[in-house]
């Protein structure tokens, strides 16, 4: 790999580091906020509304801006979104108003979906370029950072550091890997040429991916998979605090758990995925998840529950990336296909937190991970559609004038 790709490579890392960070800062600090807002269940359902509704605006532009401009101006922009965002909640927290919360929500999300899918378009590059599996530690990247924010927040909250200092702080940091990463992102990768003779017109290729069953079926594991970890990510904090009664700092530790867990599942990922194969790993996951949601759930000792946190985060590491890994190669035109399948992941994030702030205001937080535990367990059964690329996936690429991946090698990755 040249000096030039290995930089390429860090700044990918770094993104997803920054994103993890900015957001498990303001998640560890839930409880805190909440308080702030005087803000009842249902209705921080809706606030988190705004991160949802953001994350589907950014990620439905992301692939025509990608096609049209490239990744690298629309990493940047929807990076510079994520630090602005973290700024805009921590005012919000500042003067107990709800709406600058739901609009620094709203711009994490935009950001985060549109910097999301050409970041990802960005590593299956780089993995089609150097032959090796770079997806799961792309994303071990983001849970890293989700660790590292976990941590300094349980420290925040054990010292009654307000949360609007806190995350000034953490504006700071991101703003400085913001900065120092994006210079190492070339230009041009992702834009589709008009009338290339490799290309497919934009509407038929559209309809063609819409009737491949087995891209669908990589989307419905996306979906389910992204609501096991944004339900964590949005809820797990106070269904720890609501549901087990914990104090809110016990609560950001299991959630910190659940973070370090899907770090360890991606950062391990490439040596299971290379010995066992995609599909494989994809259902044991998601059986790990089933099981930590079932005991979160149904467990009456907090104990057992906090534990059972380890299960789900290392149940829902690796089914978001190795997914998207399938979606880039399932068939032609990888852009538009990671796009698509995002994006139906993305309905995850969209329809989670105020259903399951609807759910948990009736009927209690725990009951209403059921949903999560239902989605995850269908992912169990659809597992295989997530194997290896098949033969007649490659031949649809060549036949479309797609340069087919390089052969994964099988040597110990590092």
């Amino acid at each position: 790999m040249d000096l030039a790709t290995r930089r390429w490579r860090r700044s990918l890392f770094l993104f997803f580091f920054l994103t993890g960070l900015a957001i498990s800062s303001w998640v560890t600090r839930t409880p805190d906020i909440r308080d702030r807002l005087g803000a009842s269940t249902a209705e921080m359902g809706i606030i988190l509304l705004g991160l949802s509704a953001g994350s589907m605006t950014g990620i439905l532009s992301s692939g025509p801006l990608v096609n049209r401009f490239g990744t690298r101006p629309v990493i940047g922009v929807g990076n510079f979104l994520v630090v602005v965002s973290v700024t805009l909640v921590g005012c919000g927290s500042l003067a107990s108003w709800s709406p600058v919360v739901f609009v620094g929500l709203l711009t994490f999300g935009a950001g985060m979906g549109s910097a999301e899918v050409a970041t990802n378009v960005d590593g299956v590059e780089i993995e089609r370029i150097t032959g090796t599996t770079v997806m799961p530690t792309l994303h071990g990247c983001f849970s890293l950072g989700t660790v590292v924010g976990a941590v300094c927040g349980i420290a925040a909250t054990a010292q009654r550091l307000p949360a609007h200092w806190h995350l000034l702080a953490v504006t700071c940091v991101s703003l400085t890997v913001f900065l120092y990463a994006i210079r190492a992102v070339p230009s041009g990768t992702g834009v589709h040429t008009r009338g290339s003779a490799t290309r497919e017109a934009p509407d038929e290729s559209a309809r063609e991916m819409w009737r491949d069953s087995r891209l669908l079926l990589i989307g419905v594991i996306v979906l389910a998979m992204a609501l096991a970890e944004g339900a964590a990510n949005d809820w797990l904090p106070l269904l720890m605090v609501d549901g087990h009664g914990l104090d809110a700092a016990q609560g950001s530790l299991v959630y910190a758990g659940f973070a370090a867990a899907m770090t360890l599942g991606r950062f391990s990922g490439s040596f299971f995925l290379d010995r066992f194969g995609r599909a494989m790993v994809v259902r044991a996951g998601a059986v790990s998840g089933a099981i930590g949601v079932l005991l979160v759930v149904f467990a009456d000792s907090a104990l057992l529950a906090g534990a059972a946190v380890l299960f789900w985060g290392l149940g829902a590491s690796l089914g978001f990336p190795v997914a998207l890994s399938a979606a880039s190669d399932s068939g032609p035109n990888a852009t538009a296909r990671v796009s698509l399948v995002a994006t139906i992941g993305y309905v995850a994030f969209l329809v989670g937190p105020p259903s399951l702030g609807f759910l948990g205001e009736h009927y209690g937080l725990r009951t209403a991970m059921l949903v999560v535990l239902a989605c995850v367990t269908l992912a169990i059964f659809i597992a295989p559609a997530a194997g290896d690329r098949s033969s007649s996936a490659v031949a649809a690429g060549s036949a479309h004038g797609a340069e087919p991946a390089p052969e994964r090698r099988p040597e110990r990755r590092t």
